[in-house]
Parts: structure tokens; sequence; C-alpha cells
């Protein structure tokens, strides 16, 4: 078995899985900050904030890094001096901080307080689809 692909395709797995949270948390947090005043539905969304962040975003994160600097170890340290190669960890390392910055703000509603609108998470939902865009346009051609 070609161990690149499979670690490529497990890669891949990881990241689709980690973008669909990082896509639907801030969703969320829309619903969430238009319904805190009602306190059993804000423990709803609480729990499903929670869960999606713990249980899938993070593991896919961790896993999607994993198996990232796996195929990198596959093709060779060298190419981390490429400039694509360069620009994705970039993209990457925005996203990870993104990532725990909604950690951050998932703790804010746990404690009830949240400061910010419903309008501010629908504006910050468009930061990792941009990333995404930029990181598959890099990867697939390489430009520089």
């Amino acid at each position: 078995m070609n161990t690149y692909l499979l670690f490529k395709s497990l890669h891949l797995i990881s990241v689709i899985s980690w973008m669909a949270g990082l896509l639907y948390l801030p969703r969320i947090f829309v619903y969430h900050a238009e319904n805190n005043s009602e306190v059993k539905v804000s423990e709803i969304f609480k729990v499903m904030e929670r869960k999606l962040y713990f249980y899938i975003m993070t593991p896919a994160m961790t896993l999607s890094w994993f198996f990232g600097l796996l195929l990198i170890h596959s093709i060779g340290f060298q190419q981390l001096g490429q400039t694509w190669m360069i620009l994705k960890l970039i993209f990457v390392v925005i996203l990870t901080f993104y990532h725990f910055y909604l950690g951050r703000i998932l703790s804010q509603f746990k404690i009830d307080n949240n400061q910010h609108s419903h309008k501010f998470f629908r504006y910050i939902n468009e930061i990792p689809t941009i990333l995404l865009i930029l990181i598959i346009f890099v990867v697939i051609f390489k430009p520089i």
C-alpha cells in the first residue's frame, strides 16, 4: 500500500471535517447570540457548541496537522522552502488561531458573557471560507 496516498486521504478527510466545524460553529453562535436571553434555548446551544468544538473540530484539527506533517515528511522537508508551501502553512496557522479564537468565544458563551452581536458572527464566518479558497488555489496551482 502506498503510505503517501493513505496519509493524503486521511489528511483530506480530517481537513474536510475540521472545515465543516469551522464553518458551522460561528453559525451556531449567530443563533445563540440572537436567542441568548432565552435560558432553555441558550443551554441547548451551549451543549451543541461544546460537542462540536471538543468532539469534532479539535480532533479533526489535530489529525489535519498530524497527517499534514506526515505528508511533508513523506515528500521531504526541503519542500518547506518552497513559497507555495510557506503560504499554505501561514494560512493553516491562521486557521488554527481562528479555531482557538472560536474556543475563546465558546468560553464566553459558557459563562453567559458573550460580547458580540449576531452580525459579528456572520462576518467572522467568512474567514475560513476565504482561507480555504486561498489554500486550495496555492496547493493546486503552486503559483510561486
